[in-house]
């Protein structure tokens, strides 16, 4: 019984853990590297296994940096099922027809613009490969049992992060008549962990008794703010308002861009905002939207997205925008107004033309929602950048920039420890990982004082032996 961490280890993306037990070989969520260049270059490098040869891939949720290197898995003959939750794999054909197309489209233009250092600049998968990654999808349900062989099970639990979110649980015989269950070891992979007593998404459901826990850290050694939102954004944004500005939001298409649609709602109901128009500039967003509107009722939804029966994701009047035109067309509107668009680190997508068009104006505000990975254009703004480069071009920052806190999915450290502490037992031994690497080191420390388990913050591709005694 062997764990190899392939990716996430000592950094915040690229998840990617093989479990090998009792003949059979799961990859644990599949995603791609993002943030400095290289990392995103790793995406190009061969895996470290031989998809080929996997029997199954297990996905937690739908985010990219855990779930978007799987079509990548088809270009090597990966043939398997893939596991997730119902309204994940709704998800999926979102998000990863929407990687395979950005990659297309950036590959395209750095060709058109000659910016690649690559003869022609190619993607890393094709829409073609999305395309069979998505037939290979098999769905299950929050706590049903799926047997993967006869000696090895697997259920998903809700993780509270976003529409879909799980923790994975196995179960493994393993001939021993002692243990958390008799004749098994359980290993459990957190996914991302939720947060508590937030509006949307449902609290994390319990942590099972397990042996060997593979925990994440984005948030390992913070805490989040809890300051209203309208409290941080309040002058800002009148400010804005009032110079006849752009509020611009770069947001991740599932969860946050849901999330802030709730928030805006509610404020410009109750007349805390200015009621100005939004634009939200993403298919992915206006499809996903539809997808949790659909699911409104499910467990891991918060029964306070719904009023009267009717979604309450979005405000009133906000327009949506699907084609490049309408996305072209917001170019020529002035403020004031909100425009929302993809991706929520500027790492692609139309944010980065809205940038180019509005950066430099200092009526405008970039406002951000979550987290901002080491190496992203997010990370750069919030450590006071003077310019990006977008596209082959520099472009001075000349918008207002501030960060909404307290936003994030991830749950902050305490919430994570309030998480393993509601299992009936800790685990014998826990593996950090999906952290900056000074933090992921520094929240190891805390778990192994906290818990008393074995602690390890492994390094890329190092594996170990779980087999507990």
């Amino acid at each position: 019984m062997k764990l190899t961490f392939h990716g996430a280890a000592r950094t915040v993306t690229g998840s990617r853990h093989l479990l090998e037990a009792a003949d059979q070989r799961i990859l644990v969520d599949c995603g791609m590297f993002q943030g400095l260049k290289k990392l995103r270059r790793m995406n190009w490098d061969a895996p470290g296994f031989e998809p080929g040869f996997l029997d199954h891939v297990v996905l937690t949720h739908a985010h990219i940096d855990h779930t978007g290197y799987t079509p990548r898995l088809m270009q090597y003959g990966y043939t398997g099922p893939i596991h997730c939750t119902p309204a994940t794999a709704e998800l999926l054909e979102l998000m990863l027809m929407d990687s395979a197309h950005i990659q297309e489209e950036d590959a395209a233009w750095a060709n058109k613009k000659g910016f690649s250092k690559h003869t022609p600049a190619e993607p890393l998968y094709t829409s073609i490969d999305a395309l069979q990654a998505l037939k290979l999808l098999a769905p299950s349900g929050f706590t049903k049992w799926v047997t993967l062989s006869p000696e090895v099970r697997l259920r998903f639990n809700n993780s509270g992060h976003i529409l879909g979110a799980a923790f994975a649980e196995f179960r493994i015989r393993d001939g021993r008549r002692d243990g958390v269950n008799e004749g098994e070891t359980t290993i459990i992979y957190s996914g991302d962990v939720g947060r508590y007593d937030m509006p949307l998404h449902t609290d994390p459901d319990p942590l099972p008794a397990c042996d060997i826990l593979v925990v994440e850290s984005t948030y390992g050694t913070r805490k989040h703010d809890r300051a209203p939102v309208l409290d941080q954004i309040r002058e800002e944004f009148a400010h804005t308002m009032h110079k006849r500005g752009v509020v611009l939001v770069p947001s991740f298409a599932v969860g946050r861009t849901q999330l802030i649609g709730l928030i805006l709602r509610e404020m410009m109901r109750d007349g805390d905002l200015r009621e100005v128009p939004i634009h939200i500039d993403s298919p992915m967003a206006i499809d996903a939207t539809a997808i949790y509107s659909r699911h409104l009722y499910d467990s891991n939804l918060d029964h306070d997205v719904t009023e009267d029966g009717r979604s309450r994701l979005f405000p009133g009047k906000v327009h949506r925008h699907r084609t490049v035109h309408e996305s072209k067309m917001l170019n020529n509107m002035d403020g004031p107004r909100v425009i929302i668009a993809s991706s929520g680190m500027m790492t692609g997508g139309r944010i980065l033309h809205h940038l180019i068009r509005r950066l430099a104006d200092p009526h405008n505000l970039i406002l951000l929602t979550g987290y901002q990975a080491v190496g992203t254009r997010g990370r750069a703004l919030q450590e006071g950048a003077q310019s990006l480069r977008i596209h082959g071009q520099n472009i001075d920052v000349g918008a207002r920039v501030e960060t909404i806190h307290g936003l994030s999915s991830h749950g902050d450290g305490g919430e994570i420890l309030r998480w393993i502490r509601t299992a009936p037992q800790q685990p014998q031994r826990i593996f950090v990982v999906h952290g900056e690497e000074e933090s992921m080191l520094e929240f190891a420390k805390i778990l192994e004082r906290e818990t008393g388990a074995q602690v390890d913050a492994p390094h890329l591709g190092e594996s170990f032996d779980i087999l507990p005694e």
